[in-house]
């Protein structure tokens, strides 16, 4: 778990308000749920065999009443969970979408950290392949107005819960008939969990996996029709991708359309966003089944690829820094900071007694666009001294309203 430094955090922020705007583009609502929740709903949610469950989640018994609590892993359940407890989707499909720490014990490395963030969005009640395309063109969009490149799409279908649990079988089937060359991992999940074998990372283990059985052997003829669907959308709006047969979920309640977005840039964190239907969760945590589709993406990988980018890094956005001395000129700055603020104007008033020239030292260092100067003779006037910090203009004697006026001016 890591502290981000107010320099860090204009990058954080530029981000944020692209992705706010971004949002409200698609009709997305703000949803917020606590950090914590009880244990049952990422079990329920999330499957016990799984190593989010058995091996990363932050759990510990609450004292007071003797509950198993759980820091969220992820952001699904939750919004899943508090759409039931409120009963939103009554009044009709949702589009939601949240921000936020999640929270996992996972070995660190670049990219990934045990408290992390992520943005998700999740549409509640839409079961058409056009809401899954549009997950997919939300993301492209996103990298664009980011200016992030290098970003490859990987697609698949995962068809119907009978055709998985028709799959299931056979790969079963196949791993069992090949158990001498299971490793640990692999044998743990084999009845449990057995579609994430084919994820292993073990190099080992590549070679009988690029022989299992394919899912697309099983899909029933709705969800090939839904798949075409969503590729002709993706298609028609110039969005590249791969069809990636062996890109699955372990969960049951996913179905249908999965897909993960990719870059070569970040070592083995290559995966920046994922998402995919699920219209069997709803139903599996207690609420009346609906369909619903969703994604979410890591913050600090996509932010490490901005870094990468040729945008500038964004300064603070300040307009004046006042620099003020004697008691006179102190009340007057006060009271100018503030008339300036109500015109629009970001303002910094340096604070304490120090020289002139140590102030417009910090006014230098601040970042702002202008420096204002106020001694008490020019507190008698009701004015200030105002000249530009980025070319080192004349400086220009003028009431509150014509400062800010000036600021407003100039900004670019």
């Amino acid at each position: 778990m890591n502290d981000i430094l107010p320099e860090q955090a204009l990058l954080w922020e530029r981000f944020e308000d692209t992705a706010r705007d971004w949002l409200r583009a698609y009709g997305y609502r703000n949803l917020r749920t606590p950090v914590l929740e009880r244990t049952e709903l990422f079990v329920r949610s999330i499957g016990a065999a799984t190593d989010i469950v058995e091996k990363e989640m932050y759990t510990f018994i609450d004292a007071l009443n003797d509950e198993s609590l759980t820091l969220r892993p992820e952001g699904t359940a939750s919004c899943v969970r508090a759409a039931i407890e409120h009963n939103l989707i009554y009044n009709g499909p949702q589009r939601l979408y949240y921000t936020g720490p999640m929270f996992r014990h996972e070995r660190p490395q670049k990219g990934r950290y045990r408290q992390f963030h992520q943005v998700g969005v999740e549409a509640l009640g839409f079961a058409g392949p056009d809401l899954d395309a549009e997950h997919i063109v939300m993301c492209a969009r996103l990298w664009r107005e980011l200016g992030i490149e290098g970003i490859t799409l990987e697609i698949n279908t995962l068809g119907s819960a009978e055709a998985r649990a028709s799959y299931r079988l056979r790969l079963i089937e196949y791993f069992e008939q090949n158990a001498d060359m299971l490793d640990a991992d692999a044998k743990r999940r084999l009845y449990s969990n057995p579609l994430r074998v084919l994820d292993s990372k073990n190099p080992q283990m590549h070679g009988l996996i690029a022989e299992a059985p394919r899912l697309e052997d099983d899909l029933d003829e709705a969800s090939l029709q839904h798949f075409d669907d969503v590729q002709s959308l993706l298609r028609e709006t110039g969005v590249q991708f791969t069809v990636n047969p062996r890109l699955v979920r372990g969960l049951d309640y996913y179905n249908r359309t999965v897909f993960e977005w990719k870059t070569d840039r970040l070592g083995a964190q290559d995966t920046i966003c994922a998402g995919g239907r699920y219209d069997g969760l709803i139903g599996q945590i207690g609420g009346k089944a609906a369909p619903a589709c969703g994604f979410a993406l890591g913050v600090e990988r996509v932010l490490e690829l901005m870094r990468m980018t040729a945008l500038p890094t964004p300064g603070i956005a300040l307009d004046i820094y006042i620099a003020h001395q004697g008691k006179d000129a102190a009340r007057f700055a006060f009271s100018a900071a503030e008339q300036l603020r109500d015109r629009g104007c970001s303002v910094a008033l340096d604070n304490g007694e120090t020289s002139f020239k140590s102030q417009l030292k910090r006014a230098d260092a601040s970042g702002a666009r202008f420096v204002a100067i106020i001694g008490d003779s020019e507190a008698k006037l009701r004015q200030m001294g105002i000249r530009s910090l980025r070319d080192g203009g004349e400086q220009k004697q003028c009431a509150v309203e014509a400062a800010a006026e000036l600021i407003i001016s100039g900004r670019e």
